[in-house]
This record gives C-alpha cells, sequence and structure tokens, in this order.
C-alpha cells in the first residue's frame, strides 16, 4: 500500500465525543492530511457537548480515567469533597481544550451537520482506494449534500439516540391527554429552565405525598440519579420510580489506591500474574475474590446507611455486574445523601407502565396513578448506527447483532466463577462480529472503515488512545497481528464475544451494538480496579 497516497486521503470522522477527537489527533500527528469531523451537536464533548451539561452533573469517572497523554486534566470542582469525581463541567472545558490545543487549523469540523447515510460505493481494489459517501444535512440551512471519503471512523457512541418505549413516549402521553412536559434525560440541560420555573421550590415543611407539582423520573441509573440530585438540590419535588437498582461504590473516606487501582479481584480472559491465577484458578483465591467485592458492596450500602429492605438492595452482585455508579465519598448533596433527607422520594420496586386517564400523572405496574408535573425518561439509549447505513453497505462490510455461529462454552473453568448466574436467554440468540471491537471482521482485509469509542473499558481515556494508534496503523496498511482473512477474523470476533457472555452471564441482553461492538473488553493492568464496569451513562442517559 502506498503510504504517501493513503496520507492524502480523506477520512470523515463520525463524531466529536472523545474518541472522534482523539481519532483526529492520532492521524493528524501520523501525517495524515485530510481529516473532517461531522457533529449534529453547536461544538465539541458528544455526550458532554457544552449544550447537554448542566451545573452538578457527575460522570462515572474519577478524575485520571478520561485523560489524554499530550494533555493533563486539572482536578474537577469539590474534588476533596467528592472523591475526585468528574464533572459534567471539567469534561467540557478538557474537550474543548484539547480541541483548542491540538485541532483547531488543523482538522475539519462540521457542526450542525445531520448524517442521514453513509454508503460505501467502491471498496478498494487494484491500489485505488475506496469511495465512502455521505450524506449529510445541515441542521441551519435545512439544505443536504453528499461528502466523499475514502475512510470512515464511526464515532457515534451508545449515548446519541434515546430508547424511549413507545408506551412512555411523548406522543403516547400527548394521545393519553397527559397536560405535563415529557422528555428523555438527554434533553434535561435544555429543559432544566424550564422546570425549575414550572415546579415552584417546595417549603421545608410540605410533604412530597399527593403533590400535582411533582417531577417523576423513570429509571434510576446513573443520569436518572443525577436529575434527581439536581432537582432536589433546587428546592423541588421529585420521585424515582425503578425496578431494579444499579450497584454503586461509596465511602465516607476516599478509597485507598490499592481499591482503586488494583484488578486483581475480577478475573481476564489471561491470567498473567501468580495472585490473579491463584485468586481465580484455585478454591481459595475465588473465596478470597468474591469476599472482598462482597466487603466492598457491603461496605458502600452501610456507607449510606441502606436498610437491609431496601430496594436499592435489588441488586447485582458486584463480581458478576457490569452495570456500576462510582459516587464517590458520602455528602448530603448526593443523590443517596438526599434521598435519606428526604428530599427524594421513592417509589419502588415498581415499573411506570403509561399514562393516567385524568391527564395529571403516570400509571403504574400496579394500576396506581402517581401525580407529575413533569416526566423524566432515563430509559437508555438505542444503536446510534440505526438507519444511517444502507442495507447494502452494512451486508457488505458485516457488522450487528447476527446469530451465533459457535456454542457457548466454557473453557477457562475458572473457580472464582463457579456458580455463576444463569446465562441469559437472549444471550444465546446473538453475537457480534467486530474484531477487537473496532474492525468489522467481514471487511478486515479493507482497511477502510473502523469504530471508535464503542468498547467495554474502565478507562476510556487510555483505551481509545490505545485503539486510535491502531485505526492510524490500520487504515496505513501497516504489518498489524491481525487475521489475514475475513474467515479467521469472524471466528476470533465470536471468541472474544463468547468470553463476555460467560463472564457476565445475565447482563449483556440491554447492550446497544453502537457500543458493545464486539463485546471485547480492553484493560489495562493496574488502572483501576474496576475492569468489569460497563459505566451506567452509556445505557441510563448522560452522566
Amino acid at each position: 500500500m502506498n503510504s504517501f497516497s493513503v496520507l492524502t486521503q480523506p477520512v470523515g470522522i463520525i463524531g466529536t465525543g472523545v474518541a472522534g477527537l482523539i481519532n483526529a489527533h492520532v492521524l493528524l500527528q501520523d501525517g495524515f492530511s485530510d481529516v473532517t469531523l461531522l457533529t449534529r451537536d453547536r461544538s465539541v464533548g458528544g455526550t458532554w457537548a457544552r449544550e447537554r451539561i448542566y451545573p452538578g452533573l457527575h460522570i462515572n469517572n474519577v478524575h485520571g480515567e478520561y485523560k489524554f497523554s499530550q494533555l493533563d486534566m486539572p482536578p474537577p470542582e469539590r474534588s476533596e469533597s467528592t472523591g475526585g469525581r468528574l464533572t459534567g463541567t471539567t469534561m467540557r472545558d478538557y474537550m474543548e481544550d484539547f480541541t483548542k490545543t491540538f485541532l483547531d487549523s488543523k482538522a475539519k469540523f462540521r457542526f450542525q451537520t445531520e448524517v442521514l447515510k453513509i454508503q460505501r460505493v467502491k471498496a478498494p481494489e487494484n491500489g485505488e482506494p475506496s469511495i465512502w459517501n455521505v450524506e449529510v444535512k445541515d441542521l441551519e440551512s435545512g439544505s443536504t449534500e453528499t461528502l466523499t471519503f475514502g475512510r470512515i471512523i464511526l464515532a457515534t457512541g451508545g449515548c446519541s439516540n434515546p430508547k424511549i418505549p413507545m408506551e412512555l413516549a411523548p406522543e403516547t402521553a400527548q394521545k393519553a391527554g397527559y397536560r405535563g412536559l415529557v422528555f428523555h434525560t438527554s434533553k434535561f440541560a435544555q429543559h432544566l429552565d424550564q422546570i425549575l420555573e414550572a415546579i415552584p421550590p417546595s417549603g421545608k415543611d410540605d410533604k412530597l405525598d399527593g403533590d400535582e407539582d411533582m417531577v417523576v423520573v423513570v429509571g434510576c441509573g446513573k443520569s436518572a440519579q443525577d436529575v434527581c440530585a439536581k432537582l432536589a438540590n433546587e428546592g423541588r419535588k421529585v420521585t424515582v420510580v425503578f425496578d431494579r437498582a444499579d450497584m454503586f461504590l461509596a465511602s465516607p473516606e476516599p478509597a485507598p489506591d490499592f481499591i482503586r487501582k488494583s484488578s486483581l479481584f475480577v478475573p481476564h480472559r489471561v491470567l498473567k500474574s501468580r495472585m490473579e491465577k491463584f485468586l481465580h484458578k484455585t478454591w481459595l483465591g475465588g473465596k478470597l475474590a468474591h469476599f472482598f467485592l462482597n466487603s466492598l458492596q457491603k461496605s458502600s450500602f452501610n456507607a449510606y446507611s441502606i436498610p437491609p429492605d431496601s430496594p436499592f438492595r435489588r441488586t447485582d452482585p458486584l463480581f458478576w455486574g457490569v452495570r456500576l455508579s462510582d459516587d464517590g465519598l458520602v455528602r448530603n448533596d448526593s443523590f443517596y445523601g438526599l434521598v435519606n433527607a428526604g428530599a427524594i422520594k421513592i417509589v419502588a420496586p415498581h415499573r411506570v407502565t403509561g399514562y393516567s386517564n385524568d391527564g395529571k400523572g403516570v400509571l403504574l405496574n400496579d394500576g396506581s396513578t402517581l401525580p407529575a408535573k413533569v416526566v423524566v425518561l432515563a430509559t437508555g439509549y438505542q444503536s446510534s448506527w440505526s438507519g444511517i447505513f444502507s442495507q447494502e453497505t452494512v451486508d457488505e462490510i458485516g457488522f450487528g447483532k447476527h446469530a451465533p455461529t459457535i456454542p457457548i462454552v466454557d473453557t477457562w473453568k475458572y473457580a472464582s466463577m463457579k456458580n455463576a448466574p444463569q446465562l441469559h436467554p437472549d444471550n444465546e440468540k446473538w453475537a457480534t462480529s467486530i474484531y477487537r471491537g473496532i474492525v468489522p471482521a467481514k471487511n478486515i482485509v479493507h482497511r477502510d472503515f473502523a469504530i471508535a469509542g464503542a468498547l467495554f473499558t474502565a478507562n476510556p481515556g487510555y483505551s481509545f488512545e490505545v485503539a486510535a494508534h491502531w485505526i492510524s496503523s490500520y487504515f496505513q496498511g501497516d504489518r498489524m497481528k491481525i487475521p489475514v482473512t475475513k474467515e479467521e477474523a469472524l471466528l476470533a470476533a465470536e471468541k472474544e464475544s463468547v468470553w463476555m457472555k460467560i463472564r457476565f452471564p445475565n447482563m449483556l441482553s440491554w447492550v446497544n451494538d453502537s457500543y458493545s461492538t464486539s463485546l471485547d473488553f480492553w484493560t489495562q493492568q493496574m488502572i483501576s480496579w474496576r475492569t468489569c464496569i460497563f459505566r451506567a451513562c452509556v445505557v441510563e442517559g448522560i452522566g
């Protein structure tokens, strides 16, 4: 492959979040001269774009886990009182500073540009590059045009397209005669001022029960908790309705480094050290691993004095879970602190099934109703790939879910993974074939398409930067230890997904494919004990 010609071919990056920005930077560093980033937002940052964040928003990572090697990240505001939890403001500022420092005047940006369709009209052959057509719409003018690229990086992430059950959708609420405001958590920042104006602050002696001036939040993931905490801290009455809760970490004092930085207690596909092998291949070691994580889970409940019969304890064991919120240090103004103070009402275990006939609230699964002036849907996200690729391109490059071609068999036989939860039935119905979570296996020999930011990882900054270098080398045709045929790549990709299904047997059925890709797990040894964590913001919303 002619390296010079590759470097001059235009590359289109769809998305300007964390993964999109670091990929643009690495490509430019490596000599690519024509890099364009497309986003429907008004600014960079993706999930943490300026128009999406609001004061008080925290994310599920501590300081350092979203930092790139080229730019230091200052400690977040109130770092000492929160245990170093990153805030939405910190992430926004860091993404904007990174863009200003490394990308302005070097990469091309197309803001407020909606991608309508992506199609490969010509695959590479005989030394000739690929031709990708990307149909876009300018959201300001409404005009459309077709852009042409030689390579595409898909960096749209898993928090782009809200997933809203039809029975809770705004149009369903309108048909039911509901007179309040309904929206997804992804729109919370846009509606915050409207909510604060519509819902008067509650008096100190006001009771939550029976008051129609109430915000009802559906779901209890990370974004739901952030929304509840923000509104409660603003003095507004808020109720959260959920069936099951995510596990959380909290402590009255900053956690020691050996807890935050040790990955020993969670098993990996390959156990390298003697200690890892002891903990996961021996009966005694397995007992110790579970004891440590169970103790950590119990101490987090105790930190907030969560009662034994609380619905917040209806969660999965830490060892087997992939959804976890890091609440940092115990604080009175946090979600759990506000619950304990009575500032947030809990309705659980329950599900919202629709809107009440009187037009004043929501209907619960037991037939009762709950008054609500505003309904906030923390119902997760669906694939950001849906609808933007022609079916011909989907079939040609081969991504998305499909029926498994190999059986789900535990070949690891780790002692720590005995007595696992039952495999979720949906996990037996589908598989993905994205090699290393980056390249559709069927397309691996063409080196003209990659996916960025769709990896399971507890350290996004590190993992996305490493993956960006991998993608750059892949595009340039460098010699790499990768499969040389699509058949080899397909087999390797599906084997990786088997490990994740064995490792987390009842947790992956809800994952949307624009965040899960191959279910491969990228980790950096000894950077975080939470290598088993799938961040809640991805599924439940911004946060």
